[in-house]
């Protein structure tokens, strides 16, 4: 095993030989030896070249900083780089040194040992995604910065990210805008942190000044008509089952998976508060659904109306888990969300509404609210959403107008669902 190197025996040795002009004969004909030889240059005062032991030779300048501390800089290879530019950047870095007092050898070993952009997202992750952010949100943003953010960005050091990296990046998925801005999003708030983390100055975060895309917000609801045809399959689909595969009959659905599909029209919750719920969360007597995980991140309180109260009634009788819409393989499990879009797939192009998603059926609740004649305060409410908040705290909070709302609604979806039409809406009275 060899000897480690002494620098300052290396460089008591230099100083004991007389220093060469530096050009390519004089280098080439320096000797190796067991150890590094050390010579310098005798009008450059720093400017030096390294003989390694297996013959390889690099230059290289040594300065003093402000500090008084001797540093090396390396400037490069002989046979990559020639002796006169090697000269040129030494003289480079000696002005450097003695104009701006600026300390190149300390720099790019700063620039070397600084964390890069995956060493920030790894922090990211474990400290803000991991502790501020739901289940469900932790999974998407994971997901996003190790299938986009990561991949692209990761190798790069945290301080040399440009604007131009980002936009470059979100430039390349303007066909998908919405995720491109998402990814934007995620990115941005990761640079904010390492502002405040120390990894980069602050007001520099790269992803500042770049314009977001348009998105095209989508506010499907359903028609009365196709609430008929929507309830028709749902029944169908318990009763007689809907086509499987081509040539392999039909499959029946059990009342778990119509149920929480019914209950996402009937309380206007979100898909994720739905799977999740858990029997102990309703109180049949209050007539209320108590949601623990939400997207405000504290709990909330949904008023039943009386259809959202019958179809949990009829879920109850069959009740062998602690979930309201258990998984079929295991019990124990919630209801996935990849197998409630799957049955969705299935149920929407029976029912001839093949461009509905799941959330739009939360808009169609919303939607029926205000065409009841119910004002922002109440639809806010109804539908737990943070708009309006400011001016929330100067409306009755009483559950009284909520309760009415929420049964006006859910009896014009039940009536659409049942293929029957619905009571007459009576437009509330304006600041009723």
């Amino acid at each position: 095993m060899p000897k480690p190197i002494n620098e300052h025996v290396i460089e008591n040795a230099a100083r004991k030989t007389e220093p060469i002009k530096l050009m390519k004969r004089s280098v080439e004909s320096l000797k190796p030896g067991p150890a590094p030889v050390v010579r310098y240059d005798d009008k450059l005062s720093g400017f030096g070249v390294r003989v390694m032991p297996s013959g390889r030779r690099f230059y290289f300048v040594r300065y003093r900083n402000k500090y008084n501390r001797s540093r090396w800089f390396s400037i490069g290879e002989h046979g990559k780089i020639t002796a006169d530019v090697a000269r040129s950047t030494a003289q480079r870095v000696l002005q450097a040194v003695i104009v701006d007092e600026s300390d190149p050898s300390g720099e790019r070993e700063s620039f070397r040992t600084a964390p890069t952009v995956s060493d920030l997202f790894d922090r990211y992750i474990a400290e803000h995604v991991e502790r501020k952010n739901r289940p469900v949100t932790r999974k998407e943003f994971k997901r996003i910065v190790e299938r986009d953010l990561r991949p692209e960005l990761g190798q790069h050091k945290v301080a040399a990210v440009t604007r131009q990296d980002i936009d470059r990046m979100h430039s390349a998925r303007a066909a998908t805008p919405r995720q491109a801005n998402l990814i934007l999003a995620v990115c941005s708030r990761a640079f904010n942190l390492a502002e405040l983390w120390g990894m980069r100055a602050e007001g520099t975060n790269p992803c500042s000044k770049i314009e977001r895309y348009r998105e095209n917000r989508r506010e499907r609801f359903l028609s009365a008509d196709e609430l008929g045809r929507l309830g028709a399959t749902l029944r169908q689909a318990e009763s007689e089952g809907l086509p499987w595969k081509a040539g392999t009959g039909r499959r029946l659905y059990t009342r778990v998976t119509t149920g929480a599909i019914e209950l996402l029209l009937f309380t206007g919750c979100r898909l994720s508060e739905v799977l999740n719920l858990r029997w102990d969360q309703v109180d049949f007597e209050a007539g209320t659904i108590t949601l623990v995980e939400t997207k405000s991140g504290r709990p909330q309180v949904v008023v039943m109306n009386a259809p959202a109260r019958q179809v949990l009634r009829v879920m109850e009788q069959a009740k062998a888990s602690p979930w309201v819409a258990p998984s079929t393989s295991d019990r124990k499990r919630p209801l996935s969300k990849s197998a409630i879009e799957a049955i969705w797939q299935r149920m929407r192009t029976a029912a001839k509404i093949e461009d509905v998603r799941l959330h739009d059926l939360r808009h169609t609740v919303g939607t029926y609210a205000g065409q009841s004649g119910a004002n922002a305060f109440l639809v806010r409410d109804l539908l737990r959403h943070k708009n309006l908040a400011m001016t929330g705290r100067y409306v009755n909070r009483s559950d009284d107008p909520l309760r009415t709302l929420s049964d006006q609604v859910g009896e014009r979806i039940e009536a659409g669902l049942a293929g029957r039409p619905g009571a007459q809406v009576v437009p509330l009275k304006r600041g009723a």
